[in-house]
């Protein structure tokens, strides 16, 4: 037996090595014939001999058929999305704002950023344990099986000097040739087509069948490394030794140690990328040094040490031959422009955005025009512009393009508010797509997380009459979702249980959920964490909510006309009675004091015990105020090492106090 288990190991050795010289690599030592028949004899061996099976064998590699559904879980640290930029008058500024905000030499990395979707991969013991999507950056989807089948993935990793644990991440993409042939079997299949390799690798990622995964050759290129002890502070040193562990890391890096060296690596890819075998949209700029990435720490939604440059987007010239109007969830009334299919991007565009009834004037747009279309960020379509010399021989030219003055679904008349550029539908309950769009809205993963419903299930339970508002979510049956014949006992079961589990979401999250206008992520969490809970919100008066931080007039008035309405009251209290958070949990309260109440506070420098983001949710928590700049305003300057001279200078003839981090730890008793 030590024989056949010897010989088992001696083939998975070999498989591993040959997926690694082909996919990593690119540099195949095996016939195809060869391979199969190596992993065939692997596969009889272990099914013969079950004792000896190992999940991170070769063989996991093929997948199975078995279907399941995805395990949430939370990440170790939150994915978080990058912020964008269009010009390299921005990089610029990004450049000179990591150089104010460290005051010493540093290197930028420079790579390219790919058109996929993200993956987080962790190892233990030089083992791959969990791969998680990102979800919505704080949980995500548990998709090991399926990325297990991905090649260019290394399951058990190569040489002893990684790291015990640690994370790599990186994009899940799907080559353009894949793409293609996937595309040419679905049309002739008569399936609807993929929209781009993106929106292909994310389907494909998240089918419930590894074996469907497995059969679609997904690629992962992998581009940054996590973890408590790390083999050196640089980032890129760590993708290069990350390289060795048989991770694959894309070539096109360069450390930059300039402005120019940026501006070079920008110019040749924003040629040389459309040479690449996977889609690209643009490049990230990353601070290497992981000292400083700390010290210059998080905004809310991204890094201040990292930059995405999205490339110019493509344009191309087609026929206008009809425009159509959509209806959002809160009423605005979107023109689509309906035209003769065009290659741009790699994509078949046939509909493009035309924003506004502005843009549509200031186009002057006819039926029949050959108008410019261009992706925004390579992602959607939009006219930018009309070719007016094309108008002389275009004998199919029709009228001119006019704003539509009723709404497409219900027949109401349209309003526009001033100040603003849309139209809206002002029927909210009796317009259809309002009604489902919000209830859209409320499941969404960012707001309640009800997974298991989705566009189509929602408009199927609102045409039996099930659902008019999403209160309604909470009073449905299992069997009779269950007696529906596109859904039956599973899918029931897992609404269900979505929705019960949907009682648990936080307040902040709930009144994000509701759909008030101008309340977004930010806004809800800045109500929730001031007035604690529901009916506090509902008696506000403008001038209460105008006194939160970051709440101006226009959404003071959006929320007070949201709850002056006794249908949303009505709502509210439903929703309540079903059993979802309308307070802040004891715990968030508790933590919360006014030791800090009247105080604004500036932070400058870099600091030892925490990171720069951590004060400023302490300073906020105590019920202090953080600003950027020095004013005559500021109560204290919060300085760390190496702060910028002119916060300093100015906080000194103001007379500003300033304070060092272990004196305002003091302040706050911790």
């Amino acid at each position: 037996m030590d024989e056949i288990k010897t010989h088992i190991e001696h083939l998975r050795k070999q498989l591993d090595e040959y997926n690694y010289n082909y996919y990593v690599l690119n540099s195949p030592t095996i016939s195809d014939i060869d391979f199969d028949r190596m992993m065939a004899e692997l596969q009889n061996l272990e099914e013969k001999y079950p004792e000896y099976s190992d999940p991170h064998s070769p063989t996991q590699r093929v997948g199975n058929d078995i279907n399941k559904s995805f395990t949430q879980v939370a990440h170790k640290y939150p994915m978080l999305s990058l912020g964008n930029t269009y010009t390299k008058d921005e990089v610029v500024a990004f450049y000179e704002r990591v150089r104010n905000g460290l005051n010493e030499d540093f290197k930028i990395t420079g790579e390219l950023k790919y058109d996929g979707t993200s993956i987080s991969l962790v190892y233990i013991g030089g083992k791959l344990v969990r791969a998680i999507t990102r979800g919505d950056g704080v949980r995500g989807d548990d998709v090991t099986d399926n990325v297990k089948t991905i090649r260019s993935i290394p399951l058990q990793l190569r040489g002893s000097d990684y790291p015990a644990e640690f994370e790599m991440r990186g994009e899940i993409l799907m080559p353009w040739s894949v793409f293609e042939s996937l595309n040419t079997e679905r049309e002739r299949q008569e399936e609807p087509l993929f929209a781009n390799p993106r929106n292909a690798a994310a389907g494909t990622l998240k089918s419930q069948n590894s074996a469907v995964v497995a059969s679609r050759n997904l690629d992962a290129y992998l581009y940054y490394m996590l973890g408590e002890n790390l083999p050196t502070e640089d980032h890129y040193e760590n993708l290069q030794l990350a390289r060795k562990w048989g991770f694959k890391i894309p070539e096109a890096m360069k450390e930059c140690y300039s402005l120019d060296d940026m501006m070079d690596f920008i110019s040749y890819w924003d040629e040389n990328r459309k040479n690449l075998p996977v889609a690209t949209d643009g490049i990230v700029f990353k601070v290497s040094s992981l000292r400083q990435q700390r010290n210059l720490g998080y905004t809310a939604k991204s890094p201040r040490w990292a930059i995405a440059y999205k490339f110019q987007a493509e344009k191309a010239v087609t026929r206008l031959n009809s425009v159509s109007y959509q209806v959002g969830r809160t009423g605005t009334i979107t023109p689509v422009a309906n035209l003769d299919p065009v290659q741009l991007s790699g994509t078949v565009v046939k509909r493009a955005s035309l924003h506004n009834d502005d843009i549509i004037q200031s186009l002057d747009l006819h039926i029949g025009d050959m108008v410019y279309v261009e992706k925004g960020g390579e992602i959607i379509p939009k006219i930018t512009g009309v070719d007016k010399d094309a108008r002389g021989e275009n004998i199919m030219l029709g009228e001119r393009v006019k704003f539509i003055k009723k709404c497409p679904e219900c027949g109401t008349f349209l309003i526009r508010y001033e100040g603003e550029a849309a139209w809206y539908c002002p029927n909210e309950f009796g317009c259809p797509p309002q009604i489902k769009g919000r209830i859209e809205h409320f499941i969404s993963r960012r707001a309640m997380n009800i997974e298991g419903l989705g566009p189509e299930t929602i408009d199927l339970f609102y045409h039996i009459g099930w659902v008019e508002n999403a209160a309604d979510l909470y009073t449905l049956n299992e069997n009779d979702i269950a007696g529906l014949e596109r859904l039956g006992e599973k899918s029931a079961a897992n609404i269900m249980r979505a929705v019960e589990d949907s009682k648990n979401v936080p307040f902040e999250r709930v009144l994000f959920a509701l759909g008030i206008r101008y309340v977004g992520e930010t806004v809800a969490k800045k109500l929730a964490m001031a007035f604690t809970n529901i009916d506090r919100i509902i008696s506000a008066e403008e001038e209460e909510l105008i006194a939160v931080d970051e709440i101006g007039t226009r959404i003071a008035r959006s929320v007070r006309d949201y709850f002056a309405q006794e249908r949303n009251i009505d709502f509210v209290n439903r929703l309540r009675n079903a059993g979802v958070q309308m307070s802040l949990s004891e715990d968030r309260i508790l933590s919360q004091t006014d030791i800090l109440k009247g105080a604004t506070i500036v932070i400058s420098g870099t600091f030892s015990h925490h990171s720069r983001d951590e004060y400023k949710l302490m300073i906020e928590q105590h019920g202090g105020k953080n600003t950027g700049s020095v004013s005559a305003k500021t109560t204290y300057l919060l300085a760390g090492d190496n702060m910028g001279p002119a916060k300093l200078e100015k906080a000194n003839k103001l007379g500003i106090k300033i304070i060092s981090e272990e004196d305002f730890l003091r302040m706050i008793d911790k």
